[in-house]
């Protein structure tokens, strides 16, 4: 009885897990601005359109690449609770760590980026 607890136990962790890092997916909850273009088990593509004064839910991402189709000024809500500004500019490409955070778009016109998250190396 008390083998079958703990594996009643540990399954119920590892959802509980599972549906933590889910419900921290960009795509996810942020489904009205993050939408997925393409995957595969090398890499996640995704389009983000973040129109002006919208802040979105807090999210995460692996280490990623981001490609500014339309730049603007933004805030920044990191997972440790720093907050900072800056602007992205139109053609910017950029290196990202991973992060758990939120951004907000505090321009006055829409925000438009490529996201290509990294998912590690091939399996050979």
């Amino acid at each position: 009885m008390f083998i079958r607890s703990l594996i009643i136990f540990e399954i119920t962790v590892a959802l509980i897990a599972a549906a933590a890092v889910y419900a921290q997916d960009p795509a996810v909850v942020n489904s009205k601005t993050i939408q997925v273009k393409f995957e595969n088990d090398r890499v996640r593509v995704l389009e983000a359109i973040l129109p002006p004064g919208v802040r979105e839910q807090t999210h995460s991402h692996p280490a990623y690449v981001i490609y500014v189709v339309e730049g603007g000024r933004y805030r920044n809500y990191a997972s440790d609770g720093k907050v900072t500004e800056g602007e992205f500019k139109t053609g910017d490409v950029i290196f990202r760590e991973p992060i758990t955070h939120a951004a907000e778009n505090i321009g006055d016109k829409p925000m438009h980026f490529i996201l290509v998250e990294l998912k590690g190396a091939p399996a050979k």
